[in-house]
């Protein structure tokens, strides 16, 4: 078996996996966000979630 390869790290990804189903207006803007920014979907979703949880913080 041939050791893992890359860098470690103190915040592994990989081990929470979700779902998501998305409307065809969803994708639509998903997929502009990809082209224009050139980030990944995940990239972008994370970016959303820490939006939205910065916005309740301040709010709370």
């Amino acid at each position: 078996m041939s050791p893992r390869t890359g860098r470690p790290t103190t915040d592994p990804r990989g081990t929470n996996r979700t779902g998501v189903r998305l409307t065809d207006s969803d994708v639509e803007k998903l997929e502009f966000c990809i082209s224009k920014t050139g980030m990944s979907k995940t990239e972008i979703i994370r970016k959303g979630i820490d939006l939205v949880y910065k916005e309740l913080k301040e709010n709370e």
